[in-house]
């Protein structure tokens, strides 16, 4: 699993200093609610996450406690901020969980700060861990919004990448959210698995367009240290992603859900209009606060980042004698909050104001334009908004109006 990283230690009471508490949900507020429970441990995943044989046993209930445990401590951090604009449940798998105590938590978020009229409420599944009636419960529970972990409609793929769900189970899930009476549904899509052929991915786009989500989440694969997946490609068992085919893919994916009415509003995220994009990814992506619950969670409160223990057990604990479970945290500077604000703003559709920049970012701005990896006519408006080719480049486009 990937480590966390280095930072000051965060106070036992979870304190924050002053200077955050100034402006709290000034961009937005949202709750995040990690999961670490999982049936089993797909190949490419370095998620903090956890089977149940890893754990001598899932303990859904005790993690229940912990995380109204460490509401509670959130309560006294923060005593008055806006009400929560999103929740966000994300794993593992959090309908591992019984809706009721998804439920539970959901309630206990409500009571601690208010949900926002209209707050978005989204739980990430795995197709094979909903049924109908399951999906019927979440619903009443107050979930608005699900994301399905599709990843491939191929049978090939899905055996590479360790999915235990079949071909065809996404978007059928998919289906019965609707009919659940969920107001919006995502498939999650990973592209340039090795032996994923053209005709594969082509087949998984058809699939999610027939499913009629409203949302549509694709990424490249990344391969991580220490993952199943690393380890059969360092013996040679598969061959390494090609950065050549995941732009083919790119491509693919653009064409195929902008023909069916999804536009683009996130690098590697599309949606049927403005109402189905998500709320939560975008408060990250703006800037927003976010207190993170949950073992290995990470928050976010007017310039102060900080992280949980990652071990359930550990977090549990620690909660249980009263303590944060915070294990270490980083007061961003100025020029740090800049960096990520550039970073993450520039993968939006609308792009960032060239007024953010310094002069060395303006003028590598100007040469991005000319190079055709921003939009013209954005960029006479005064922003900075990648072009098709632009996407498929982002990574270089920020360096250069960085000047890293």
């Amino acid at each position: 699993m990937a480590q966390l990283p280095d930072g000051e230690p965060v106070p036992d009471d979870g304190t924050l200093p002053d200077s955050a508490l100034t402006d709290v949900g000034g961009r937005g507020f949202g709750v995040y609610l990690h999961v670490p429970f999982c049936a089993s441990r797909c190949g490419y995943c370095d998620f903090n996450t956890y089977t149940a044989s890893e754990l001598g046993g899932a303990d859904t209930e005790g993690y229940v406690e912990a995380v109204l445990a460490e509401l509670a401590l959130a309560a006294k951090v923060l005593p008055a901020p806006p009400r929560v604009d999103t929740v966000f449940v994300g794993g593992g798998t959090p309908t591992l969980l019984k809706p009721a105590q998804l439920g539970r938590m959901l309630e206990a978020v409500d009571r601690t700060w208010g949900l926002a009229a209209g707050a978005e409420v989204t739980t990430e599944a795995n197709p094979e861990s909903v049924d109908p009636a399951s999906l019927r419960e979440l619903r009443r529970a107050g979930f608005t919004r699900i994301s399905l972990g599709m990843q491939s409609a191929a049978p090939g793929v899905l055996r590479i990448l360790d999915r235990k769900h079949t071909a065809g189970r996404a978007p059928a899930a998919a289906v019965e959210a609707r009919e659940a009476g969920f107001e919006h549904v995502n498939l999650d899509l990973i592209y340039g698995t090795p032996g994923e052929t053209e005709d594969d991915f082509a087949a998984s786009l058809a699939a999610v367009v027939r499913a009629g989500v409203d949302h549509v989440s694709a990424y490249a694969l990344i391969v991580e240290d220490g993952t199943r997946l690393s380890a059969r490609i360092r013996r040679g068992e598969l061959a390494s992603p090609d950065d050549d085919v995941a732009a083919d893919r790119y491509l693919a994916a653009e064409a195929a859900l902008s023909a069916a009415g999804l536009g683009w509003y996130e690098v590697s995220n599309w949606a049927a209009d403005e109402a189905a994009r998500c709320a939560h990814n975008l408060l990250y992506w703006q800037g927003g606060d976010w207190w993170g619950l949950g073992p290995g969670a990470h928050s976010h409160v007017g310039g102060v980042r900080w992280w949980n223990v990652k071990h359930p057990a550990r977090y549990a604990a620690r909660l249980a004698e009263g303590l944060s479970p915070g294990l270490g945290r980083e007061i961003l500077t100025a020029e740090q909050r800049h960096t990520e604000d550039v970073l993450l703003r520039l993968r939006l559709v609308e792009g960032l104001p060239l007024e953010v920049l310094d002069e060395p970012g303006r003028a590598a701005a100007g040469q991005a334009l000319a190079d055709g990896l921003l939009e013209p006519s954005a960029y006479a408006d005064g922003r900075a908004a990648l072009t098709l080719r632009g996407r498929l480049l982002a990574d270089a486009v920020v360096h250069s109006l960085l000047a890293w």
